[in-house]
């Protein structure tokens, strides 16, 4: 016991391998970030001000943009911080803090995309029925079980992970604290938790997945009995947004979470974790907004009341 060494703070080694990096990637996060910020406190504004936009749809829209404000908070400040001052010390806590709150957003984003997909099949497939099935008591039921699943997931790894035992110093191979990257610079046996990390982020791409494929076999197939080509464009234009985010969403956490190769080298994933972690919160608003006219004659019209137009 007088040799154990009891590890109270990690040091995250992400990109401080390349010290001429560090200003580049300071700006580089500053600027995503602020887009991030500007461009998903915009939608939640619009969404709640318009009263034209209070409908199922916008709703889930509006929690998929508090939910990318979270995610990409999480993980942005600390990490420009870390560039700026040159600081790369993470204490065990909020490293635990960290994994804790990345999973938990990360994850019911997820199950938030696979609902939004059972939206729009539900209003494409359904009309007549649209506003009955998507109550707001089930809106708010779907809700809760896309964050509950996300409590569970971020609760099982965070719970796993800071089980295992950690010889200080402690170098994590990452610029922030996911799940493989420390799991990596424990010197315990990690085979249980690599297992139960492809199998759940695995269960958890697969049924959000799955349930989206469904969903959108189902909106093509009605889309195609839809008689004119301009019928077709128009009710298909209400789901290409969701189309584009889905499938920037699934296969950045397919390569990152969803196969075997996942957890075993120390450089994986570094890259492409910025596009994660960073970017695509920064893209979802963008998505949504520049390619829905529902969302621009809604700013148009909040702009006008504001006075900038007449």
């Amino acid at each position: 016991m007088e040799n154990e060494t009891v590890v109270i703070e990690f040091m995250l080694g992400g990109f401080m391998d390349q010290p001429e990096l560090q200003v580049i990637l300071l700006v580089l996060f500053l600027a995503i970030y602020v887009i991030t910020l500007v461009g998903n406190i915009g939608m939640v504004l619009i969404i709640t001000a318009d009263s034209q936009l209070h409908t199922p749809m916008y709703f889930f829209l509006k929690n998929l943009s508090f939910l990318d404000i979270c995610y990409s908070s999480v993980i942005s400040p600390r990490a420009m911080i870390s560039f700026a001052t040159g600081n790369q010390v993470i204490s065990y806590n909020g490293c635990a803090t960290q994994m804790f709150f990345f999973s938990h957003f990360g994850t019911t984003e997820a199950f938030l995309l696979a609902v939004m997909a059972y939206d729009r099949f539900t209003a494409i497939c359904n009309p007549l029925l649209y506003h009955t099935i998507m109550s707001k008591k089930q809106c708010f039921g779907l809700l809760s079980i896309s964050y509950f699943f996300g409590f569970l997931n971020c609760c099982t790894q965070t719970g796993l992970t800071f089980n295992l035992t950690f010889c200080g110093p402690t170098v994590i191979n990452h610029f922030f604290c996911d799940v493989p990257a420390v799991m990596q610079a424990s010197c315990s046996d990690t085979f249980v938790n690599q297992m139960v990390l492809i199998v759940m982020c695995g269960f958890i791409i697969v049924i959000t997945f799955t349930a989206v494929l469904i969903s959108y076999s189902y909106i093509v197939t009605a889309v195609l009995r839809v008689p004119s080509a301009e019928g077709r464009h128009k009710v298909f234009s209400t789901c290409t947004s969701h189309i584009m985010a889905v499938s920037v969403f699934f296969g950045t956490a397919f390569f990152m979470y969803g196969q075997p190769g996942a957890t075993s080298s120390r450089n994986q994933g570094k890259v492409l974790s910025v596009f994660y972690t960073i970017v695509i919160p920064m893209l979802n608003p963008l998505i949504y907004s520049l390619r829905n006219k529902e969302v621009k004659d809604a700013l148009r019209r909040q702009l006008k009341r504001m006075g900038f137009f007449h």
